[in-house]
């Protein structure tokens, strides 16, 4: 592809986001209405910021909630490696940075990264002047990255995949893509073929290092407070419905009415927040009489554990929705929507039931199934069936304990990604 080319498909790109930018901010306004996170500081949004920054941190990118949970055990490995170094760490969800702030320590800072339009990244640059970025997994902003290397900020990617899907998607806007993959300083994929794809779109620099998400360790405190819960269900099967996506709660609702009585309690824990009332409405329509956790304080209410399901509408406590379960049907995968980590179940010693969608962790689900952590079926209906029989006794009891050495075998991502990183800083 020819200069001039690369530059035109950059050029209509900025245009789109220009025109695009007031339909982003109202966006980001209507999103605040339930998460109301999400809206503020909104000047940073187009690279506006109001506190003084000192320059030199390294800058973190991670957008939402799953890449700032996976960035943890690098950031604690980063520090274990340079104990004076400063973060400066962006989002893009409300999930994402309530979670981040948990990581920071003093000296560190945290903001929204801005819309990926020319004079937005160059006020961000601006104003943090960062060492060098990390972009965790899939993030790869054009102007962004076209900036920070004019100015020689290296970037890297982290934790990275790039499905054949979405490779496919990729070469229909190569004249735009090709030219950022170029600019990434390294890359750290999370398998060969993440690799391989990835070195195909364009990126140069390509090494393995495995799945930051082996690293994350469950908390402890969660893990018993699932195991409290667990106590006031007593002998009843709980099976859980593990980060739903849109359209799964309905098929899952169906197939749970077809099941004769007495069925197992049924937990189920949506992806996204702004959509726990409409869940808990589709469960009320259902027929189910409901236990909202956000309606508790620290356990179930007395009479919870004879209804028919409960709703975990509450963050950051997959662990103990994990820990209470028998067995857990695995969200985003019984729709096209590519699946979710299975890693964390997996180290929660809960045995998975996974739909045939699972192209955004194809690796990681296919380790899992050879390990035994994990079955795979077509359909919902067909999953219901398969963990009724995969959460009891002598079965459950080996997936679960696959499931722990699973997790255990492929640790050591956090440990090689932050000493590719370190080696690549200014000065190092």
């Amino acid at each position: 592809m020819s200069a001039f080319g690369r530059r035109a498909a950059r050029a209509a790109y900025s245009m789109l986001l220009r025109i695009g930018l007031p339909l982003y901010l109202l966006r980001v306004r209507w999103r605040g209405r339930s998460e109301p996170l999400y809206s503020t500081a909104i000047g940073e949004r187009i690279g506006r910021y109001r506190d003084a920054a000192t320059a030199g941190a390294l800058w973190i990118h991670a957008v939402s909630l799953g890449e700032t949970r996976a960035a943890a055990p690098l950031i604690a490995a980063l520090r274990q490696t340079r104990p004076e170094l400063r973060l400066l760490l962006t989002h893009g969800t409300a999930t994402g940075r309530a979670a981040g702030q948990g990581l920071l320590r003093a000296g560190d800072l945290q903001a929204w990264l801005p819309w990926d339009t020319p004079g937005a990244v160059r006020r961000f640059l601006d104003h943090f002047a960062p060492a060098a970025g990390v972009l965790m997994e899939t993030e790869i902003w054009p102007n962004l990255l076209a900036e920070a290397r004019a100015r020689g900020v290296p970037v890297m990617l982290a934790n990275a995949r790039l499905s054949e899907r979405s490779r496919r998607r990729g070469r229909r806007v190569d004249a735009l893509l090709r030219p950022a993959f170029a600019s990434l300083t390294a890359v750290f994929a999370q398998t060969e073929a993440d690799a391989l794809r990835l070195r195909e779109a364009g990126a140069g620099e390509v090494t393995v290092a495995g799945n930051l998400k082996f690293d994350l360790a469950p908390e402890a405190r969660l893990i018993e407070l699932g195991r409290r819960w667990k106590v006031t269900t007593g002998p009843r099967p709980v099976v859980l419905a593990a980060v739903t996506r849109e359209g799964e709660e309905a098929s899952l609702l169906a197939a749970w009415r077809a099941l004769a009585a007495p069925r197992p309690l049924l937990v189920v824990v949506p992806r996204h927040p702004q959509r726990f009332d409409a869940v808990s409405g589709l469960i009320a329509e259902a027929g189910f009489s409901l236990s909202r956790r956000s309606a508790w304080s620290d356990a179930p209410p007395p009479g919870a554990a004879s209804l028919d399901a409960w709703l975990g509408d509450s963050m950051q406590e997959m662990p103990a929705w994990y820990a209470l379960a028998d067995v857990a049907l695995l969200g985003g995968s019984f729709a096209p929507l590519g699946g979710q980590n299975l890693i964390e179940a997996a180290a929660c010693g809960c045995p998975i039931v996974m739909g045939p969608h699972t192209f955004n962790f194809a690796d990681a689900a296919e380790l899992a199934l050879a390990a035994g952590a994990a079955v795979r079926v077509a359909s919902m209906e067909e999953g219901v069936a398969r963990a009724l029989a995969v959460g009891q006794g002598g079965e459950r009891r080996r997936r679960s304990e696959a499931g722990l050495a699973f997790a255990a075998a492929h640790r050591g991502a956090a440990a090689h990604t932050a000493e590719g990183i370190v080696r690549r800083l200014p000065g190092a």
